[in-house]
């Protein structure tokens, strides 16, 4: 199995309005709860890609209680078995986020609830569990923010648990934890251009992928939009770019793509073929009508067409 954690899981929201104006009030159109965060979007892709996955973090009140729900649905439905539910509960309420889609555009506007606090009991339980859960793993990505409460370093921690376990690691997060945890050695690093550029200080993504190498990762794939995927790896470097310019929504993109470099993982796959994979898969979550899903037939048509191509520093 895959273990996916989510230390700031969400219900989340979206509302789909014809023409989004600011300071106006508004009809919506559609109205869609699901799962949220960035480890359970993981899992649902994994799962939807015939995987097993396992699904850890927090979860507490109501929200949490809505969270859980669905999983349980998921799972009960033959097609989407695979996603289990590993969630500790917390006294704190699940947070939500809102997505408020502009159909006339297709912009979206994220509104992200911080998240509640985490006790140390609760962060005990949590690391009692993912240690066990890491006895069974293929590989392990940690996803997301970190909810109040938590040390910036607990996902350096997390990284170090997983390696004593043997079990590889992807992180996939920002800011001072994200520099906490590239210096505990994780075997892969998925930032997009904007925490490249925040975490070294330079906008050339080529050049901060390698800074990124130096200061511990073992391998970087970097989300670049449109552009498609670079990555710089023991093995070489490569860009990975879509056919074309894709118009839709980007919810859950970077996640479809974490997926994808998940299974290329525990496969051994050579890393131009997890580009492509990750590209392709994270093009057709794009062309999705459902936010955060991925349209397969898009992925299946799209997936020869990706554009993959050596490069250096």
């Amino acid at each position: 199995m895959i273990l996916t954690v989510t230390l700031n899981a969400a219900l989340d929201v979206t509302y789909r309005v014809p023409h989004l104006r600011p300071a106006a009030s508004h009809r919506v159109a559609e109205v869609v709860q699901r799962p949220g965060g960035k480890g359970l979007n993981v899992a649902r892709t994994l799962a939807a890609l015939g995987h097993r996955a396992v699904v850890t973090g927090f979860a507490g009140g109501p929200t949490g209680e809505a969270v859980r729900g669905m999983l349980a649905e998921a799972a009960a439905d033959e097609g989407r078995g695979r996603v289990v539910d590993a969630l500790t509960p917390i006294s704190g309420a699940t947070r939500r986020t809102l997505a408020v889609v502009d159909a006339s555009s297709g912009e979206t506007t994220q509104l992200n609830e911080a998240g509640p606090t985490i006790t140390p009991q609760e962060w005990s339980a949590f690391l009692a569990a993912y240690e066990l859960q890491l006895t069974q793993a293929r590989a392990v990505a940690l996803c997301g923010s970190l909810p109040p409460g938590l040390p910036v370093g607990s996902y350096a921690q997390l990284v170090r648990s997983a390696q004593s376990a043997g079990v590889p690691v992807l992180l996939d997060t920002s800011g001072e934890p994200l520099r906490r945890g590239i210096a505990a050695r994780p075997d892969v690093v998925k930032p997009n251009s904007a925490e490249l550029s925040a975490l070294t200080g330079s906008t050339e993504p080529l050049r901060a992928a390698g800074d990124t190498r130096r200061r511990g990762a073992r391998a970087v794939a970097a989300s670049l939009g449109a552009e498609g995927m670079l990555a710089v790896t023991p093995d070489g470097s490569w860009r990975a770019a879509p056919p074309r310019p894709l118009r839709g929504n980007p919810t859950g993109a970077g996640d479809s793509a974490v997926a994808a470099l998940l299974v290329g993982l525990v496969e051994g796959a050579p890393w131009p073929e997890r580009l492509a994979r990750a590209v392709a898969l994270s093009a057709a979550t794009v062309l999705s009508p459902a936010a955060g899903e991925f349209d397969a037939p898009a992925y299946q048509e799209l997936l020869p067409q990706i554009s993959v191509s050596p490069c250096s520093e």
